[in-house]
């Protein structure tokens, strides 16, 4: 996660170190196959509870570390077999229990391994950004539908959570965000914010307070990031400006995931490492820090304000340290709190 966002500052223009001018072509590898893969892969393993599935986060973090080498043959090989074992552990829970949410958790795993394949074909980034952001989003909508259950979704309702998620696959496979028009991705993106906003659970648990209500803000708040980056693609389509691509992977790869990894932290956290952190009124600084991060880098990118888009980077390296180290810290409150 940090050389990812080093790498992530370095192509917005900050100045850095040289040592860190060779990873700069790897940002997106480091954050979505190195960072999230293995974060992805982990919670999957532990569901699961099969040693092998391990292989999986092993894998991913094992590329990562090829890539920091200089190895990207290598770190892509290794990546495409983190994803197959992904993969793997995913249909295994899909055979387990049959539904659609497992079934859309299978799919974002294969666009993992299909992104990763194209990388490994020679495609561009456009071409390959498009099956991965598929792999975050799909993870996590596939997640949300899971939890949805609770407010009983009608079967109409879970048809169009269906053709939302055949739209942006459509969108990828067609390789949209390397083109000049996006109309299956964008379409599919607003179908799929649509549909959280209307079905997620986070809209009940919102009224909650303390860790219920700041996952729930974090999580609505990520849903909207979803539609942003659907309008964006379909008033400014890839290759009509000079950074809507960018806008684009950033309203999703910040917006909406980077805020969900905000909400979800305290509930992964116990299940991983056995520590709950507290959540306190703090936590919503470092959250809001990271919406306006988030905010100034798709304007910045619209508007092709250059300085614009290099000071957002800071801030959502910002914001990400601080959340961080607002969980340690109630981590460490928690754990002293338990001893005594």
């Amino acid at each position: 996660m940090a050389v990812g966002f080093v790498t992530g500052l370095a192509r917005l223009g900050v100045e850095l170190p040289e040592s860190a001018s060779a990873l700069v072509p790897w940002h997106g590898a480091f954050m979505i196959a190195g960072f999230l893969g293995t974060l992805i892969s982990l919670e999957r393993a532990i569901a699961l509870g099969r040693p092998w599935a391990y292989g999986a986060p092993a894998l991913s973090s094992a590329g990562a570390l090829a890539l920091f080498a200089g190895a990207p043959a290598a770190a892509g090989a290794t990546f495409l077999l983190a994803s197959v074992i992904l993969l793997l552990a995913t249909c295994a829970i899909a055979m387990r229990h049959v539904a659609l949410f497992t079934v859309v958790l299978a799919l974002g795993a294969a666009c993992w391994t299909a992104g990763t394949l194209a990388w490994l074909a020679g495609h561009s980034g456009p071409e390959i950004a498009g099956w991965w952001l598929d792999f975050l989003l799909l993870t996590v909508a596939a997640e949300r539908l899971e939890l949805s259950r609770i407010v009983n979704p009608s079967r109409a309702s879970h048809i169009v959570f269906a053709a939302a998620v055949a739209l942006v696959l459509a969108g990828a496979a067609r390789g949209e965000l390397a083109g000049v028009s996006a109309p299956f991705t964008a379409v599919g993106l607003l179908a799929c914010a649509a549909w959280l906003a209307r079905h997620d659970v986070a809209r009940r648990i919102i009224r909650q307070a303390g860790q219920p209500r700041f996952s729930a803000v974090a999580i609505l708040a990520g849903h909207a990031w979803i539609a942003i980056a659907g309008i964006v693609l379909l008033i400014w389509p890839p290759g009509t400006r000079p950074f809507s691509y960018d806008a684009t992977v950033h309203a999703i790869a910040i917006g909406f995931v980077l805020s969900m990894v905000f909400g979800h932290a305290p509930i992964i956290l116990p299940a991983v490492t056995g520590l709950r952190p507290r959540i306190s009124t703090a936590c919503y600084a470092p959250l809001a820090l990271l919406h306006l991060s988030a905010i100034i880098r798709v304007g910045g990118d619209l508007l092709a304000w250059t300085n614009v888009r290099a000071a957002s980077g800071v801030l959502t390296v910002l914001a990400l340290a601080g959340y961080a180290g607002l969980l340690i810290a109630g981590a460490a409150a928690s754990l002293l709190k338990r001893e005594a």
